[in-house]
This record gives C-alpha cells, sequence and structure tokens, in this order.
C-alpha cells in the first residue's frame, strides 16, 4: 500500500446519545461533523467499563483509560480494577509499603487524603474504607481523613451522601476504642487536584489544609462544613473552599513529623503535584513552611518513568508494545499536540503511562499553555490555537502520524454550563472543517473520534428533545457518561471502496491497529483489529 499521512483527532468528552435532551453534541451546529458523515466513513466506539480496562459496564470511561487504550491497541486492567483485585486478593496489605505505613501509623498518625466519592474515576470510597478497616485490626487507633468533595464524576451537590457513608464507618470503630476523625477537605477544583501544573495555588490550599492545618473555613466537622457552604445554593462540591476541623480552636489532624500518610486516589493526573509536594526536597511552586518528616505512599505510583511517589501500593498496569514505540521503530515521525490540560493524554498515557520521547528526532510534542480561567467563561479555550500549529506541520510535512486532542466538551461539560458546552462542541466542529480543508490540500487521512462521553448528557434527569428554560431544568450533571464516542475516518482521496465496522462492534482499542492500516502498514497481531474492512 502507499504511504500515507494519518491525522488522528480526539475530541474530549463528545459522546453518542439518541435523545437530544441534555445533550450539547445534539444542540451544537457540526456541519464539519455531519460531512465527515457524509463523505467519509463512520461508526461508534466503546469508551467505558470493561472495554477500556474498568471492572464493569457501570464504570464511565475517562481521558487516561481512554488514551491508554488508544495507544496500546489492548484493553489492560486500570486503576479501580487493580486496586479491586488487590484488596480482594488481600496482596495490598500484605506489601511492604502496606506495612511500612501501619508501623508508622501505630506510633504517631495514619492519614488517607483524597476523594470522597464512588464515581469511580479518581478514586472510590469503597477503598477508603478497606483501608481504614484494616488499618484498625492491624492496630492503629488514630486516623486522619483529609477528603476532597467530587461533584463532577457524581452529582454537582451530593457531598452530605459521602458523609453520611464515611460516617457509618467511622462510628462503629470509633466506639471500639479507635480515633478516626475527618481533619480537612475541600473542592477536588479548588484544593489539592490541579493536574499538568496548570494552577499550584490549588495543591497549596490542600497542603495548608491537610499539613498545616491552616484554612479560612474552620468547622467542627465534615457535616457542619458542608452544612455552611449549602448556604450558596450555587456552589457545587467540586468548587467548596477549602477547610479545616477544629476543636477548642485548635485543629485536629494536622500533618506531623513521623506520621504516615496514603493518598488513595488511584488515577494520576491530578494526584502527581499533592505528591511531589510531600516527596520533592527541593520544591519551588509554592512555600510549604514547613515539610513534614513522613513515611508517603500512593494507592498506585502515579508516574512509573519519574517514579512518583517512591512508595505505592498497588503495581500500575505494565503497558507495552505501544503504538508510539512501534512507529518509532519503523522511523515514522510523529506529532501530539494539545493544550495543557490535555496535553499528557496524547503524550503520557497514549505512550503507556511513560513519560518523555521514545526517540526526540521522530517525535515532536507540542503544549499550548491552558488559560487559567473558568472552562465556562472561554468555551472555545486553546483550540484555535492547537488547529494552527497542527495546520503548520501538515503543510509543511512534518509528520506522518499525528495526533491531538481537543479538550473542550471535556471541561466545559464538567462545569454543567449547558449553553456554554454547547459552545463548546460547536467550537471543536469549527476546527474539524479547518482541519478537513488542510487534510484536502495535503493528502491526510483524518480519524476523528473521542475518548469519552459527557456533553451529551448534561441534566441529571429528564427525557426527551425540548431544550427547557433555565428555571425549569433538572440539576446539571457534570460527570463522564456511558456513552459509546463516534468515529470517523475521511480520507479527501477516496476510501477506495473500503467500509468500517458495525456501530458498537469496535472500542477505543481498535484504533492503534487502524491506524497502520490507513498509514500503509501491516497490522500488529497483538493490537485489537483495524476498525476497516476491504
Amino acid at each position: 500500500m502507499q504511504k500515507r499521512k494519518v491525522l488522528a483527532v480526539v475530541m474530549d468528552g463528545v459522546g453518542v446519545r439518541k435523545e437530544t435532551f441534555g445533550n450539547a453534541v445534539a444542540w451544537a451546529a457540526t456541519p464539519a461533523l455531519d460531512y465527515l458523515r457524509k463523505h467519509g466513513l463512520y461508526t461508534t466506539l466503546k469508551a467505558h467499563g470493561p472495554w477500556v480496562g474498568l471492572p464493569s459496564e457501570d464504570d464511565m470511561g475517562n481521558s487516561e483509560v481512554g488514551h491508554n487504550a488508544m495507544g496500546a491497541g489492548r484493553i489492560f486492567g486500570q486503576g479501580a480494577k487493580l486496586v479491586n483485585e488487590s484488596l480482594q486478593h488481600g496482596t495490598l496489605f500484605a506489601g511492604e509499603v502496606w506495612g511500612k505505613a501501619i508501623k508508622q501509623g501505630k506510633h504517631h498518625s495514619l492519614h488517607f487524603i483524597g476523594l470522597l466519592s464512588d464515581g469511580n474515576v479518581h478514586s472510590h470510597e469503597k477503598h477508603l474504607f478497606a483501608l481504614i478497616r484494616q488499618a484498625v485490626r492491624e492496630g492503629v487507633t488514630r486516623i486522619r481523613l483529609h477528603t476532597l468533595l467530587d461533584g463532577r464524576d457524581v452529582g454537582e451537590r451530593s457531598g452530605e451522601i459521602y458523609a453520611e457513608r464515611l460516617r457509618a464507618v467511622i462510628e462503629p470503630l470509633n466506639k471500639a476504642g479507635a480515633d478516626i476523625r475527618v481533619a480537612s477537605g475541600g473542592g477536588r477544583m479548588l484544593v489539592t487536584m490541579d493536574r499538568y501544573k496548570a494552577d499550584w495555588t490549588i495543591v497549596e490550599r490542600g497542603w495548608k489544609a491537610h499539613v498545616l492545618g491552616e484554612a479560612e473555613h474552620q468547622c467542627p466537622s465534615l457535616e457542619a462544613a458542608l452544612q455552611e457552604f449549602r448556604k450558596d445554593p450555587l456552589l457545587s462540591d467540586q468548587f467548596l473552599p477549602a477547610f479545616v476541623i477544629t476543636e477548642n480552636g485548635k485543629p485536629v489532624g494536622p500533618i506531623r513529623d513521623g506520621d504516615a500518610v496514603i493518598l488513595f486516589n488511584f488515577r494520576g493526573d491530578r494526584a502527581l503535584e499533592i505528591s511531589q509536594a510531600f516527596e520533592e526536597e527541593h520544591f519551588t511552586p509554592f512555600d510549604r513552611k514547613h515539610r513534614p518528616d513522613v513515611f508517603f505512599a500512593g494507592i498506585l505510583q502515579y508516574d512509573g518513568d519519574l517514579q512518583i511517589p517512591k512508595h505505592y501500593l498497588v503495581p500500575p498496569p505494565a503497558i507495552d508494545h505501544t503504538l508510539s514505540e512501534y512507529l518509532v521503530s519503523l522511523n515514522v515521525r510523529q506529532f501530539a499536540c494539545s493544550e495543557t490540560q490535555k496535553f499528557g493524554h496524547v503524550t503520557y498515557f497514549w505512550n503507556g503511562n511513560r513519560s518523555g520521547y521514545f526517540d526526540r528526532s521522530l517525535e515532536e510534542y507540542l503544549e499550548i499553555p491552558s488559560d487559567n480561567i473558568p472552562f465556562e467563561k472561554k468555551p472555545w479555550m486553546k483550540a484555535h490555537e492547537i488547529t494552527e500549529e497542527t495546520i503548520k506541520r501538515m503543510g509543511k510535512d512534518t509528520f506522518d502520524f499525528g495526533r491531538l486532542n481537543y479538550a473542550n466538551a471535556d471541561m466545559v461539560g464538567h462545569t454543567g454550563d449547558f449553553e456554554a458546552t454547547i459552545v463548546a462542541v460547536a467550537t471543536v466542529d469549527l476546527m474539524v472543517k479547518r482541519l478537513i480543508r488542510a487534510a484536502g490540500e495535503t493528502g491526510t487521512i483524518l480519524l476523528v473520534s473521542a475518548d469519552h462521553g459527557n456533553a451529551d448528557d448534561m441534566f441529571e434527569s429528564g427525557k426527551g428533545h425540548s431544550r427547557p428554560p433555565l428555571d425549569q431544568r433538572p440539576r446539571a450533571k457534570t460527570s463522564h457518561t456511558l456513552a459509546p464516542v463516534p468515529c470517523y475516518i475521511f480520507d479527501p482521496l477516496g476510501m477506495q471502496g473500503r467500509s468500517i465496522a458495525a456501530e458498537g462492534e469496535g472500542s477505543l482499542a481498535n484504533i492503534a491497529n487502524t491506524v497502520l492500516d490507513l498509514l500503509g502498514l501491516e497490522q500488529r497481531a497483538l493490537y485489537e483489529p483495524s476498525l476497516l474492512r476491504s
């Protein structure tokens, strides 16, 4: 086959759903995607649950596992599944790292930091409950919890549900002699869980609350904190300010020398920076004021190449033989581009949780710095800049295989702002229109897909095809969805009689061999087969 140039476009958070109620994808103007469907090949792909390595069909896909699957060409057991299996078989508690944390905790305090949620994207409350119960069985009495509230992968104001479930676990243990208390917390988008170094002040707020016991809001309990924040009817859980639990005017659980600290989030992107704050001796993003001498561990290792953190309870999936590595071995030139919010997805996650280049002489990774403003206020984000840089390289013929990520539909969709998300989807479509034109000028084949759903279902409940006014809308849905994702393949020279797999027949893991097929290279037996049919 003749060698061709291929560009893979990931429209982050664009799912496929027939109903238009709350469906920002359906309400957006998408003439470019309509054109691709008419003049190219179209199907839908599975992007959730076991098709991306998650435990069940009820588990929503996410950007990390989605890009892992696309870049690896296979399905690997992922975060939640790895932790579930390790807890089920007891291997987590038999490990050296857990033993060291227990030893420290017996003599001092054991702290757990993480997202109190059952969204199963960054964490799961059942993991925390299992860790608490086992620590008490092994003789740890003083446990402090630093609970981050979700409101993003679950209901936007559902914190009370998780606080009650946590209380139901803690109370019997405390009555039996343990000393377990929530010590601090805050909303995930304001406290602790920054990613890609977009806003270190988020981590700094968490550090002050969890480690130093400092926050503007001081409350007697988690429940009291939620009650106070509920006075603002527009404040969702993900944006709750940092708070510290106090008693007699003093914080009940700052992190001290000799303590053990376990970060129980299993997803890496929003766990890296707080891990660096605990582990790095020469740390410059903010003034830590005091760095306590603690034993710190993650439930997983969040970056294998950088070895962050040094200690972890469950080994990460070993993703090898990725598409990028294979293409480098064939001297195929590659280009990866996105803005800061998703740059790690087209590089680190696409490359099998590996940092850096395989061969810098054959690869170019371009990060467009994201704006540090709420996404709904600028739903076009950096799509224009990403498109400009990609088209420049298409014209100059600097890559054979390129990949880019438009973060708009996902990041704006997470805000719950329906109208802004419609603009976000339309923006991506406008950029795809420009890529179609550039593809025609350069003979580039486009593969346009997504990593998971989000913008396709923006309301918590309701069915139909209406667009209700603001005062009649259900509560905003800010989480990912279980929807399949679209997959368009467009060759400006024509598909030459080829067809594509039926809707729902393939998954994101089929993309790697599809890329090889489009490049005119032999498919790999270890990858899921190409979506193309002759």
